[in-house]
């Protein structure tokens, strides 16, 4: 069970007792602190964060809610204030405090005021984790995504005669090789690529594409058919009506390729 870390403000001693010996009994409840004034107090909260304060209003040189402006808002805690002036009542509140304990109070209006704050910085605490819990879950989502975008090729710039062509790698039916440059052959088209055959096989997608002769690459989505030819050759046949030539050393792996797909 994680305490509630508590720091006691008062300048009157017996006014810090009374508080520490309501709740010594209480195992919730961690006294990290007791300050006799405001200046203690704000230095206190700072260096230790506490879930609960307890905080007189009159005090010596920097009163109560004097504490509060200098406290970071993202450190805040929960405030009781604890005061035997009842013309603070409405300014406590207007500060955010959770409750207003007026001295000399009873043991029961202590602990309603008490228990009051126990829940809402259990409250709290279980928006803290939500939030905590939904920016683990947006990190996670965001590298999977990360991690299930395609390190290959996606996108082919075509530059000709002063135009520049997008081509998305999915719409590539076959791939032919021209010295140093490639033919990307998209139904009856065709477009020069000013790379080598070797390059442009290492950054396409090998679960999609796959050399099946030295100077041809094909699309394995756009193949149809598979017709022999005699003495273990084969001829591939795709959707657009195109038959290459299929290299026997890469006839099994097209065939897991194309089982695969089916």
């Amino acid at each position: 069970m994680r305490k509630i870390r508590t720091i006691l403000v008062d300048d009157e001693p017996l006014a810090r007792e009374c508080i520490r010996l309501l709740i010594q009994d209480d195992a919730q409840i961690e006294i990290i602190s007791e300050c006799a004034n405001g200046r203690e107090a704000a230095q206190a909260i700072d260096k230790q964060s506490p879930d609960l304060l307890f905080l007189d209003v009159q005090m010596p040189e920097i009163n109560g809610f004097d504490v509060l402006n200098q406290i970071n808002i993202a450190r805040m805690p929960i405030v009781i204030f604890v005061t035997a002036y009842d013309n603070y009542a409405l300014q406590a509140f207007e500060a955010q405090a959770l409750d207003y304990l007026l001295k000399p109070f009873s043991d029961e209006r202590f602990y309603r005021a008490l228990a009051r704050a126990k829940a809402q910085i259990e409250q709290n605490r279980i928006k803290e984790q939500t939030q905590k819990l939904k920016a683990l879950l947006a990190a996670y989502k965001s590298n999977q995504q990360k991690d299930t975008s395609s390190p290959y090729l996606e996108r082919l710039i075509i530059k000709s005669a002063g135009r520049v062509l997008f081509l998305d790698a999915p719409e590539i039916d076959w791939i032919e090789a021209a010295d140093y440059y490639v033919l990307l052959h998209i139904g009856d088209k065709s477009h020069i690529l000013r790379e080598t055959m070797t390059e442009l096989e290492a950054k396409l997608d090998p679960r999609k594409f796959l050399r099946i002769h030295r100077s041809i690459i094909v699309n394995v989505e756009r193949v149809v058919e598979l017709q022999a030819q005699g003495y273990g050759d084969y001829l591939v046949t795709l959707r657009n009506g195109a038959k290459l030539k299929l290299s026997r050393r890469r006839r099994k792996e097209l065939q897991l390729m194309l089982e695969r797909l089916s």
